[in-house]
């Protein structure tokens, strides 16, 4: 291939990787042309885009940007794996899929710079939560002990009006109220 050649997808693989920095890598090599269709069908209903990349003119298409990392994972055929909600979400989509297909290898993943390597990398990001998630998580955090502090000031009022309630309907009803001792 001539230089003027590998320039040209070099500055494709730039615009079209444009502001991800979270990716996943895989190997599709392998995987019967059906089922290469379903699974990227079946990701691109999730807006998860599979690209098959030259692993050389990444290198150099992903220096100094958020996808730098991958370079680790960027060993024979390799495929890009991008979007979704989160790279976390993509990761659970791929794990998914990887039960499905036997010849679908997780090469890894980056997210945010840490570069996670291989299957066990992959699978370990799929646990991760996705930014939604942590979000709520950090909401009902903050407001646990608000809302502690809430029940425990308005308990013993709460216990105080059930007793003059009770007193209420007694007298109201015409009974006696005794002491209890």
């Amino acid at each position: 291939m001539s230089r003027p050649v590998k320039q040209m997808i070099v500055k494709e693989y730039q615009k079209r990787f444009e502001g991800v920095d979270n990716a996943l890598l895989v190997d599709i090599r392998g995987i019967p042309a059906n089922d290469n269709n379903a699974l990227r069908l079946g990701l691109l209903k999730k807006d998860i885009r599979v690209t098959v990349i030259r692993n050389t003119l990444a290198k150099d298409a992903f220096e100094g940007t958020g996808l730098e990392g991958l370079e680790a994972g960027l060993e024979g055929p390799s495929a890009l794996c991008y979007g979704g909600s989160s790279v976390v979400d993509v990761a659970r989509e791929l794990v998914d899929w990887a039960k499905k297909l036997d010849d679908l290898d997780l090469k890894g993943a980056i997210l945010d710079g840490q570069y996670f390597d291989g299957e066990n990398g992959v699978k370990e990001l799929s646990k991760f939560p996705t930014r939604e998630e942590a979000q709520a998580k950090v909401v009902q955090l903050v407001l646990t002990p608000g809302s502690n502090l809430v029940g425990a000031a308005v308990g013993p009022g709460r216990k105080l009006l059930a007793i003059v309630k009770e007193i209420q309907d007694r007298l109201e009803d015409g009974k006696t109220i005794e002491k209890v001792g």
